[in-house]
């Protein structure tokens, strides 16, 4: 029952959508504060990044700003996730103790770059310095050509590999494997501040000869094989740092729904990719499906990943590569729709690949920049504790506007983030994403030039599970910050202004000044258009009306003085 109703809300969406022709009617709809938005960032063949070999230092500045001029492209759409290829086929574009350097950051395979240049350790700044998560794109089960550094390296190790028209590809019944990748992806975890490790290929290749059912090797003992070595990965990543995303891209479709075909090509069934299980058993913190299809190829299966998602994340890879007419014959509402019907259910987005999104295939750019109109948080990741807010740096308010319209921003704390919140009205609404100034701030103080000199501040600290705390709101609010008259009481009853009645609220919240709910009154418990007040402390309250639709209205301010 539940899979089917489900479906049938995806049909609607579906329906909508393609009803809708203008643009203003799908911005319209809420933004999520918390939504993943990412990008794969190809280095494999230096399709995306780098286009200039690091030979010099001269070359090495120009590499840089390549990656930083796609960082910026990124962050002015709003994005907040790079997944980066870190490990490209058995090789890596980092200095590795386990494998050799990949010819995409040289020209040639083994070389370093040299002059203390470490391009993994400068993309993660630069994203952090962005506010975007920085995820290592690992590339797991292909090791390249036969005759590759990377490749041959492994086979002088003794691992077993087995060779096809696309390539080599390590065989994943071979008991090493497991360990083997679980010490690359703790290497990188070691080393390094990634925010999660992303598996690519983490399943049986195109073109393996079919189970022979003889010598262990049936579908159930190919799917044991893909999943210890998952398990393997997730085990030493979270024994160093649990708050790294553990993720991996499956194949599209899970595997054959009752009313809708995989056509003979899915995760499960056809290449041992039980990516569902891995998520119900917390292997996988987050699935980046590649659902690179249309029409019924895609809406069904989105809704059996999100039946399926046991309460982790699903963000849909789209195929936005075949906006580009030598690779597919897209139209770009083919991508705009799958994005508004992913946000409609819940899911975060990610681009294959980065070249076609910046480059701005058939608009893709400017759409994704319309899309994201404010800025988001990544989903929290499972595992987080509660969250200390910070405190104001000195005794005074954390905020200082001067009179030459410069404000000033300066906190305690101990957290890795702090998300900043501004708007005109007091207290700043911090679930509100139009509010959000800047995501996962590393510092503790902020100066801004010219000012709106009427809007007020307010800070979250944020750990490294994506858990926010509550807000340190701006002390010094000025007398004419607050409504002229205030919400009439007598201490036990709230009289509700004129215009409560004129709106058909579903239910009233009371907030208090630092913008926390303290109370919420379903408005069928309202009689004579009077809230009871009476277990409320003295002090001053915030009282806020929300439709059904959860569109909210603030009412005014009142006063307690009993």
């Amino acid at each position: 029952m539940k899979k089917s109703f489900f479906l049938a809300l995806c049909c609607v969406f579906v329906c909508t959508i393609q009803a809708q022709t203008i643009l203003s009617d799908y911005l319209t709809q809420p933004i999520p504060k918390r939504e993943t938005r990412a990008v794969w960032l190809t280095t494999l063949a230096n399709l995306d990044w780098p286009k200039t070999y690091a030979t010099s230092p001269e070359t090495i500045e120009q590499q840089k700003k390549e990656l930083t001029d796609i960082l910026d492209s990124y962050q002015k759409a709003n994005i907040n996730t790079v997944l980066l290829q870190a490990r490209v086929r058995a090789a890596t574009i980092y200095p590795s103790d386990i494998e050799p350097w990949d010819r995409c950051i040289t020209g040639v395979e083994g070389k370093a770059p040299g002059f203390g240049y470490d391009p993994l350790a400068f993309a993660i700044a630069e994203c952090h310095k962005r506010g975007m998560e920085l995820h290592a794109w690992i590339a797991t089960i292909p090791v390249g050509a036969k005759s590759s550094l990377g490749c041959q390296t492994l086979t002088r190790k003794g691992f077993r590999i087995r060779n096809f028209s696309t390539g080599s590809y390590l065989d994943p019944s071979d008991p090493r494997v497991p360990d083997y990748l679980a010490n690359i992806c703790a290497e990188i975890v070691r080393k390094y501040d990634v925010d999660g490790i992303n598996l690519d290929y983490i399943r049986y290749p195109d073109g393996w000869p079919r189970p022979t059912y003889q010598d262990g090797d049936t579908p159930d003992d190919r799917r044991y094989n893909i999943t210890q070595i998952v398990r393997a990965i997730h085990d030493q990543v979270k024994a160093l740092k649990p708050w790294v995303k553990m993720s991996c891209s499956p194949i599209g479709k899970y595997s054959d729904l009752s009313r809708y075909s995989s056509k003979n090509f899915n995760a499960r069934d056809r290449v041992a990719q039980e990516a569902q299980e891995w998520l119900r058993t917390g292997l996988m913190d987050q699935l980046y499906p590649m659902q690179y299809f249309r029409g019924e190829n895609y809406y069904p299966f989105i809704a059996d990943w999100m039946e399926n998602n046991y309460d982790r994340e699903i963000v849909t890879g789209l195929g936005t590569y075949f906006l580009d007419p030598r690779e597919g014959n897209w139209r770009l509402d083919d991508i705009t729709r799958q994005m508004y019907v992913s946000r409609a259910i819940g899911m975060g987005h990610a681009h294959f690949r980065s070249w076609f999104l910046t480059s701005n295939k058939q608009g893709v750019y400017d759409f994704e920049k319309q899309f994201n109109a404010t800025l988001a948080l990544p989903q929290v990741t499972k595992g987080s504790k509660s969250v200390a807010a910070p405190m104001p740096a000195s005794a005074a308010s954390f905020v200082q506007h001067r009179d030459d319209n410069s404000v000033t921003i300066s906190w305690k704390g101990v957290s890795p983030y702090y998300n900043i919140y501004a708007s005109r009205t007091y207290p700043v609404d911090i679930k509100n994403p139009h509010n959000l100034l800047f995501a996962r701030y590393s510092g503790t103080f902020l100066q801004f030039r010219n000012a709106n000199p009427s809007l007020h501040y307010a800070v979250t600290a944020m750990n490294r599970y994506g858990m926010e705390s509550a807000a340190l709101q701006e002390q010094n609010v000025q007398a004419a910050s607050l409504p002229s008259s205030l919400l009439q009481n007598d201490g036990n009853t709230l009289l509700l202004p004129a215009k409560a009645k004129l709106a058909d609220f579903d239910h009233y919240e009371l907030l208090d000044v630092q913008g926390r709910t303290i109370r919420s009154v379903n408005s069928r418990l309202v009689r004579q258009n009077q809230l009871n007040i009476a277990a409320l402390p003295d002090g001053m309250y915030q009282l806020k009306g929300y439709t059904k639709k959860k569109a909210h209205h603030a009412l005014g301010y009142f006063l307690i003085r009993r």
